[in-house]
């Protein structure tokens, strides 16, 4: 593979990834190569994050992948053609820690002198951790394929072979205090944080390691494809975890602040209505006939009036709540902001989105507002249509755009169509919003088809593309 053409797939994996590389930091980057060169690898590193790297989230994934592109050069020991057929020097791989070593090329007293290397090397500051790392991949993270030749390598074989976390305790255990200085000092403090700073640079240079050699096999690619986690706008709603879900309220109003940016500049720049031909008639007689500047009709400013209807059963929940924390902090993009949730009865939470509110609260309330609309349990959209057409049809008028948030699964119940006609029907504009992936809709209980035939359904996974929808709404 050629340098350019690294290049363009390194840049690819890059928005893959989530992280928006335009096409002028794309060349950017290219001068930056050309300018830097390649014998400095770090170096080339700091030029290319310089140019793509906008957001301080995206420069793990971007170190992941840049990595995997221009991996260092060299490596510690792999396993020979004897030594994967279970041949070995030493005493065939016996381990005395207890842990079994089938796979792996080394005896107890290389364990136990790596160990030893590692301490020391812990204790010491970390200065060469990078070798120990490739050496403890290539000696000890060797998993033997299921056919001859073929092998892989693991991080977690390392960990429970190696057991770092062992030898820091033993450490740290093990610290000395300086004559004149108390026990557990600040002194103590600040060289038990250095050997478990240490420790933890060792981690990841073992997974470093792991991910290099896995694609000298099987390609960056494919490794790619594992080792990097999409940055939060790209994480699905239904897959995130809480630590994804936490990072995600975090980043909501900042996202919040960025879209309303975007939505007063392209309000600014469509300010000017449709061409008036008549008066760029008139002005052009000064000119001789030619129309050196046209004039435009005024546009009317126009706000939508917003009715959000959110199912918050289950895993759809978190969803429902960004969708809506979202809505809130643009509420002055729209006249109106009404809300209600259901799981098979209508409440409805305009008020628990306060002026000022704290996000963490507002959840709060929302979820406790979710739990007491439940009062049979299970998810029907049939009833929760027909109590908002009995008690809230005021809510909907020729001005409003109706929202429907959820993943369209009533439990094989009663849908409630003629109801939704109804609401559809009120509304100027009317969306069902799905969080599901397209290849989940119609299958098991979803009922996707059905809806779509009166209102349409469009895909909403995760926050990039609930941004690019309220962005279009709005």
């Amino acid at each position: 593979m050629g340098l350019l053409d690294r290049h363009v797939d390194f840049v690819e994996a890059l928005r893959r990834a989530g992280l928006p590389v335009s096409l002028a930091e794309d060349l950017d980057a290219v001068e930056a190569i050309r300018v830097v060169g390649l014998a400095d690898r770090e170096a080339l590193r700091t030029a290319y994050a310089a140019t793509v790297v906008k957001r301080p989230r995206h420069r793990e994934a971007f170190d992941t992948l840049f990595d995997l592109w221009y991996p260092a050069l060299g490596g510690g020991p792999r396993l020979g053609e004897d030594e994967a057929d279970g041949e070995s020097d030493d005493d065939g791989g016996a381990s005395t820690d207890g842990v079994p070593s089938a796979g792996v090329v080394d005896s107890a007293a290389q364990l136990a002198d790596f160990r030893e290397r590692l301490a020391e090397e812990l204790e010491g500051g970390g200065g060469d951790l990078e070798a120990l790392a490739r050496e403890a991949v290539g000696r000890f993270g060797a998993v033997r394929g299921r056919r001859p030749g073929m092998q892989a390598w693991s991080a977690y074989t390392v960990g429970t072979r190696v057991r770092p976390d062992e030898i820091v305790e033993q450490l740290l255990a093990g610290l000395a205090t300086a004559p004149g200085e108390e026990p557990g000092g600040m002194a103590e403090a600040v060289r038990g944080q250095g050997i478990r700073a240490a420790a933890a640079r060792f981690s990841a240079l073992v997974d470093a390691e792991v991910r290099r050699l896995t694609a000298e096999d099987k390609g960056a690619e494919h490794v790619a494809k594992h080792a990097v986690r999409p940055s939060i706008e790209q994480v699905d709603f239904l897959r995130a975890r809480r630590e994804d879900l936490e990072e995600m309220r975090r980043e909501l109003y900042p996202l919040a602040r960025r879209l309303a940016t975007r939505l007063a500049r392209d309000h600014h720049h469509s300010r000017r209505g449709a061409l008036d031909f008549r008066r760029t008639v008139r002005a052009s007689v000064g000119t001789g006939g030619v129309p050196v500047e046209t004039h435009h009709r005024p546009r009317r400013p126009h706000k939508p009036e917003l009715v959000v209807l959110c199912d918050v059963s289950g895993s759809v929940a978190p969803f429902a709540q960004f969708t809506l924390a979202l809505v809130f902090a643009l509420r002055e993009q729209f006249t109106k902001v009404r809300a209600f949730t259901f799981v098979d009865a209508v409440t409805e939470v305009t008020h628990v989105f306060r002026p000022g509110a704290d996000l963490g609260e507002t959840m709060a309330e929302l979820a406790a507002s979710a739990r007491y609309a439940a009062l049979w349990g299970r998810t029907s959209y049939g009833r929760a249509f027909a109590q908002f057409a009995e008690h809230h049809a005021d809510a909907i008028g020729p001005r409003t755009t109706l929202l429907i948030l959820g993943d369209a699964r009533s439990n094989y119940g009663d849908l409630g169509l003629p109801h939704l006609r109804g609401m559809v029907d009120a509304a100027k504009h009317a969306w069902l919003i799905n969080p599901e992936s397209r290849p989940m809709w119609d299958t098991g209980d979803s009922a996707v088809s059905a809806f779509a035939e009166i209102v349409p359904v469009v895909e909403c996974r995760n926050l990039a593309q609930l941004t690019e929808f309220v962005h279009d709404l709005a």
